[in-house]
């Protein structure tokens, strides 16, 4: 069912993993003698480690590594997801809160509404199937409206907080396109036609009698280009590189692709000119520019679309960021475990140095 979490799906890799997450929890600092302890309250909202291991655990099916993780691993992969996840959390009590203070829920008619629409979609033709599906997806009806109502008041929070205060103006989008040109100009691109002569050998060696054969093999080939043979055919016969099943053909390449030496050699080549003899790790090559494109720089007019969607994203996630940071200053956030909260200082730093990017 295309609204729920597939992740949620259980396996015997799963069930080690929730069973390793409850032990290797004992690392943060969650003690096992308490089954429901607090970790943290967010305006005297509680969030347990009933609630971080079964986070922990869906964060960990969702990493969908091959074969089961040794208890190193997991470990490993624990204190990979738990910090972000620890933020995330919190966000979202944040972001919960502030839409149940704006009124927001999810109306039983609403609700109808859209478990109508999921059982249109995935086909779901009777009651039975419907709870056959939610029984797949370890979920009960009441979890499955919890879950979609929380999606909505963070969507409409969102959107009434962040996504309603932003706005793309056209001085805006000139302004970045005129400092960030690059983004809206294609690379000069090149496309070559190659002929390789090898030297037979375990490339470790060089017999000087073969390599002289084959340089003269590839002069003969050149001399014959020159006098007014076709490159391709030639490539074609004679070539003992894969890219003769194409005549040759290689490319199209960017310019900014290349190695040095062979874009330097490249650049000073004009379109239907041939290389001199080229000396390749296992032979001897000859190169011929087949065509060269220069670089063009979409008009601010075709690129404004994607203008406007740039700025409004880089925009949004600011606004966001500034929405959230004024919910966490103004909340009350109660760490009752030291070891958790560091994980959470640790997954906001990250988090600003992501952003700042």
């Amino acid at each position: 069912m295309k609204t729920f979490d597939r992740r949620a799906r259980p396996s015997l890799a799963a069930f080690s993993i929730a069973a390793t997450v409850f032990v290797l929890a004992l690392g943060l600092g969650v003690h096992a003698e308490v089954i429901e302890q607090i970790i943290v309250k967010v305006n005297g909202e509680i969030f347990t480690k009933s609630d971080l291991e079964a986070r922990q655990v869906a964060a960990l099916r969702g990493m969908n590594r091959e074969g089961d993780p040794t208890d190193a691993q997991l470990r490993q992969m624990l204190d990979e997801v738990t910090p972000e996840l620890l933020v995330n959390v919190v966000d979202e009590m944040l972001i919960l809160q502030r839409g149940k203070e704006l009124g927001y829920r999810l109306s039983d008619d609403r609700f109808q509404a859209i478990l109508k629409q999921i059982r249109e979609e995935n086909k779901i033709e009777s009651e039975e199937q419907f709870q056959a599906a939610l029984k797949q997806e370890n979920m009960t009806l009441l979890d499955l409206r919890k879950q979609l109502e929380r999606q909505m008041i963070v969507s409409q929070v969102q959107q009434n907080e962040v996504l309603g205060k932003v706005a793309v103006s056209d001085e805006e989008a000139r302004r970045y396109y005129d400092g960030h040109k690059d983004e809206f100009t294609s690379p000069q691109t090149i496309t070559l036609r190659e002929i390789f002569v090898s030297v037979p050998g375990d490339g470790k060696t060089i017999n000087v009698g073969l390599d002289e054969e084959a340089r003269e093999k590839t002069a003969g080939i050149r001399e014959r280009v020159q006098a007014g043979e076709r490159f391709e055919t030639l490539a074609a016969e004679l070539s003992d590189s894969p890219s003769k099943a194409n005549a040759g053909l290689i490319g199209p390449l960017s310019l900014t692709d290349l190695n040095a030496d062979l874009r330097k050699l490249v650049e000073s080549m004009k379109v239907g000119q041939v290389s001199e003899i080229l000396r390749a790790p296992r032979g001897y090559q000859l190169l011929k520019l087949e065509s060269m494109t220069s670089p063009e720089t979409r008009s601010f007019e075709d690129a404004k679309t994607d203008i406007s969607n740039k700025v409004f994203t880089d925009k949004r996630r600011a606004e966001f960021q500034k929405f959230i940071d004024r919910l966490r200053a103004e909340a009350i956030i109660e760490w009752k475990n030291q070891d958790v909260k560091k994980a959470y200082d640790q997954g906001v730093e990250q988090a600003k140095n992501t952003s700042a990017k």
